[in-house]
């Protein structure tokens, strides 16, 4: 009995989930409750999402008054610093907090926005390329050579430059420029799955050539494309940081990290908050959609991770 009893209490949630009865959701709560890496993406994507779509009510201050009677207040947890402005105000007297929160919209809109444009073009090509196969292959694979031969952020920063900035512009030419990798799997695993049998079976039935790719193949590879989609949404937000850094991406007076981290570069030894805030937010924000990807995919597939 005590071996029993061992045996079972080293299981580990797997093969625990495989003895016990219970339906698949509740194996994905199950599992779920026992990630910690995508317990902590989940809470702060969330966070910064409500904080995004709640800015106006969040912020104690409006990120775009100027008072330069209080420029350079340090943060909080400083010596001279004060509750009025918790993360401190920038060079104009700005409130830093309020304008990290507003933000945290620029970061995820153009984040989430261009990582779904990508992913609708990069799907449809990979599953009608690896359906399909022969001339439309080859098409589809000469369109990934040259994609993937062209620096994707100077020809972003080039693309910008010369359409005009906004956040409508970023969220598309970004999406444009990020479709490769979602091809690539999609492409690859269509190839693998069009020969199984119970695609066999659908054409059998009478199925056309639409009904077997959203109906049969497409359901089968929704954790990897979750996983393509949060590293992408990843690369995306540095992207955009990047592009608001150089002065191409967002521009002033509105509220984004990369063009706070730029306006603050200079002062960065004297108030190295200015630099490190916008920085540290950029960092965990990137680090929790990363998690959480990977944690849906874990929960919704653990056959397939070794």
């Amino acid at each position: 009995m005590n071996t029993t009893a061992n045996a079972v209490a080293q299981m580990t949630p797997k093969m625990a989930d495989d003895i016990i009865d219970l339906t698949p959701k509740e194996r994905m709560i199950r599992r779920a409750k026992g990630h910690l890496g995508f317990q902590f993406g989940a809470f702060i994507v969330i966070l910064f999402a409500l904080l995004a779509i709640f800015a106006p009510l969040v912020a104690p201050h409006d990120p775009y008054i100027q008072d330069l009677s209080n420029r350079l207040v340090p943060p909080v947890w400083s010596a001279e610093g004060s509750w009025t402005h918790i993360f401190g105000t920038d060079q104009l007297g700005r409130d830093y907090l309020s304008r990290l929160i507003y933000g945290a919209r620029i970061s995820m809109g153009v984040g989430f926005g261009a990582a779904t444009l990508g992913c609708v073009i990069g799907v449809s090509i990979g599953l009608v390329a690896g359906y399909m196969g022969g001339r439309i292959d080859q098409g589809a694979s000469f369109l990934l050579t040259c994609q993937l031969a062209l620096p994707s952020l100077l020809l972003a920063m080039a693309l910008v430059f010369f359409v005009g900035s906004s956040v409508a512009t970023l969220v598309v030419v970004l999406g444009v420029l990020h479709w490769q990798y979602y091809m690539v799997v999609t492409r690859t695993l269509t190839r693998q799955i069009r020969s199984l049998e119970y695609v066999s079976a659908a054409r059998s039935i009478g199925s056309n050539d639409r009904q077997v790719l959203f109906y049969e193949i497409l359901p089968n590879l929704f954790n990897q494309i979750i996983v393509v989609f949060s590293l992408e949404m990843a690369v995306v937000i540095i992207h955009e940081a990047s592009l608001s850094f150089l002065g191409v991406g967002v521009q002033p007076p509105t509220a984004s990290w990369g063009l706070m981290i730029a306006e603050g570069k200079t002062m960065m030894y004297f108030q190295p908050f200015l630099v490190t805030v916008p920085g540290v937010a950029l960092f965990l924000l990137v680090l929790a959609v990363n998690l959480l990807g990977d944690g849906i995919r874990d929960i919704t597939a653990p056959e397939s991770r070794n």
